[in-house]
């Protein structure tokens, strides 16, 4: 699992650039789709006092150790696909043992929800 965590920017805008950015980054770590997550913390950035929304952002990637070798690339692809979202960008990696990752789920139910299933709860 690889996770994505962006601060600074609208919810509605990181939704977004999860639909566009998780086919790219599945490819460059050579992962499923379904392995790719964004997260959108109900959060503002920051400096001196000043909020920094969409001017400055922070974006941590947690992801596991054995993909650390395609740090660049993917630093490469995030930035240039952020593009003017932001106008300064910081990206940090973090990296995790998969020993110390743990799944539980429920396989009586989709494993992510999508549009065909909220059109049919509606």
């Amino acid at each position: 699992m690889i996770t994505l965590i962006i601060y600074g920017l609208d919810q509605f805008v990181v939704g977004d650039l999860s639909r566009d950015l998780t086919p790219g980054l599945a490819k460059l770590y050579e992962v499923k789709e379904e392995e790719i997550n964004f997260v959108a913390p109900n959060d503002m950035v920051f400096h001196s006092g000043v909020e920094q929304t969409s001017w400055n952002i922070i974006i941590h990637v947690h992801a596991p150790m054995k993909v650390s070798v395609l740090q660049d690339l993917v630093k490469d692809f995030i930035f240039k696909s952020i593009g003017q979202l932001a106008i300064h960008k910081e990206l940090e990696f973090y990296y995790f043992s998969q020993d110390n990752r743990y799944v539980s789920l429920n396989e009586d139910y989709p494993r992510y929800l999508t549009d065909d299933i909220m059109a049919s709860v509606e």
